[in-house]
Parts: structure tokens; C-alpha cells; sequence
């Protein structure tokens, strides 16, 4: 009908609903909401973007009903007395052998009842795999991609996930404003002049600031710092605060270089020490 229509967060608009909640007043909020000067507009996705970003909501989906089987067959373990390191791998290497060994200590049925897990577990790593290797296709296809996983820390799970969720980056001024969507920056809580700054504050994407939690990490554990000013940075704050720390600032530092990135179009030129 000629209308220019734009998606408002529903955040921005429920402080603006007076009194009880109905569609009148809620009609109101939403008129008051798109004609002030500082609201904030959620581009519309492209139809490649949400397929992408379909991809990663089905592939979190399966990781977490992996880990409901996971956990299962390891409680039932450690109640017979074995146990196993932290993480599925161990875990993954040595069930053929537990479901064929004929031991006393594990009875037919609960034998019965871990070859059922095992099997959904084996069923499962194999979805995941195949849209594993969908979203390495679309990163393979995609320019944009390819210039954000230059950065370090930043691998196809998260160029494909960045791409889908914020597209070219508009929607955003400056980098530290995609990194507050992300909840990445210290929530606040000031009074009277004084500012009190608390931890993160988790807004926004939870699953991007996973990955982003997750690439800070990876670089953390091996980027090489020798020779640049990230790395350099990355000692200085390693001498005074802990670890986990270090890895949320990380996060940090990776998602305003990568809206960098993503917004300029140009691809990442790591910043050098002077000689």
C-alpha cells in the first residue's frame, strides 16, 4: 500500500505503554515509539540470511540435544564406578568397548539402555556434521566470509553467523555499538554523577556472544603475540586480571574488529608494532 514498514525492538517500545496492556495502547506506544528522533530500526533480513541464520538455529538445536544424551551416559557410567575425563571425546573413543565388554557390573538392561543413547549420539554427530559442512559451503560462496575469517579467532561458525544476523553492518555507528547489541561491554549502573561500571551485560544475541566468547578464547590459547599491538595488549592485561577476563575482553575486541571489517568491506590489516 505504499507504506514504508520498520521493525521496531519490542524493548524500545513496551516503556512507552501506559498503564494496562491492550491493542489499543499498544498501538499508541508503537506510534509515539517510530516518531522519535533516537529509536533505534532493526533492518529487515534478506532471504539468504535467514536460511543462514536458520542453519545455525538447527545446528545449536542439535548440540544441545547431544549434550542431553551425553550427559546420561555418563551418569550411568559413574554410577558403576567408571568414569572419564571432561569433554566427549574420551568418552566417544572408549563406548564401543564398554557396550562389548561383558562385564558383571553392567547388567543387559542398562547395557540395552546405552547402546539406544549411543546410538541417537552417533545420529546426531552425523546432522550436525552435515550442516557443518552447509555452512562451509556458504562461507566457501561468500566474499564477505571469507575477508572476516582473516581475522584471528573469527572461523566459519562465526563469519557465517555475523553475516546472518547484522548483514553488511548499517545498523550499526561504530563498533562498539555492535559489541554492546552483543552484551559484551560492562553494564552500568550510575547515580549522581558517579559512574559504577558491573559486568557484562549479556544483552542481545546470546548466541553470537557465544561464539564470540568462544573465538576470543581460541586466540587467547594460540594467537601469537609476539610483534602486535593486540598480543601486546593481551599481556598487559593477563599480568592483572584472571584468565576468563581476558578472554571477554577478547570477545570484545574481536566483534568491533569484525564490524570493522564487515561494515568497510576491506579486509583485516593487523596492526604492527613500530620498530
Amino acid at each position: 500500500m505504499g507504506h514504508d514498514a520498520r521493525l521496531i525492538p519490542a524493548q524500545f517500545v513496551k516503556p512507552l505503554v501506559k498503564s494496562n496492556k491492550n491493542d489499543f495502547l499498544d498501538a499508541e506506544a508503537i506510534a509515539e515509539a517510530v516518531d522519535r528522533e533516537n529509536m533505534h530500526f532493526v533492518p529487515i533480513k534478506t532471504d539468504d540470511q535467514l536460511d543462514l541464520q536458520a542453519l545455525h538455529r538447527v545446528r545449536e538445536r542439535l548440540v544441545s540435544r547431544r549434550t542431553s544424551v551425553i550427559n546420561p551416559v555418563r551418569a550411568f557410567l559413574l554410577e558403576r564406578g567408571i568414569t572419564f575425563r571432561k569433554g566427549p571425546a574420551m568418552l566417544r573413543r572408549q563406548m564401543p568397548e564398554i557396550l562389548e565388554n561383558a562385564d558383571e557390573q553392567r547388567s543387559t538392561r542398562i547395557r540395552g539402555l546405552l547402546a539406544m543413547l549411543w546410538q541417537e549420539w552417533k545420529e546426531l554427530e552425523r546432522q550436525i556434521e552435515s550442516l557443518n559442512s552447509a555452512i562451509e559451503g556458504t562461507r566457501r560462496d561468500d566474499a564477505a566470509c571469507q575477508r572476516l575469517q582473516q581475522i584471528p579467532g573469527v572461523g566459519p561458525l562465526i563469519a557465517s553467523a555475523v553475516v546472518a544476523a547484522i548483514g553488511n553492518g548499517a545498523a550499526f555507528r561504530k563498533g562498539r555499538d555492535f559489541s554492546a547489541w552483543l552484551g559484551l561491554i560492562p553494564k552500568q549502573y550510575s547515580t549522581g554523577g558517579k559512574a559504577k561500571l558491573l559486568g557484562i551485560s549479556k544483552r542481545g544475541n546470546p548466541y553470537l556472544r557465544k561464539m564470540f566468547i568462544h573465538g576470543g578464547r581460541a586466540a587467547v590459547l594460540r594467537l601469537r603475540r609476539e610483534g602486535t599491538l593486540i598480543g601486546k595488549g593481551m599481556d598487559g592485561l593477563e599480568a592483572r586480571a584472571p584468565r576468563n577476563v581476558l578472554i571477554v575482553a577478547m570477545a570484545n575486541k574481536l566483534a568491533r574488529i569484525t564490524w570493522a571489517v564487515r561494515s568497510s568491506g576491506e579486509s583485516y590489516r593487523p596492526a604492527a608494532l613500530a620498530a
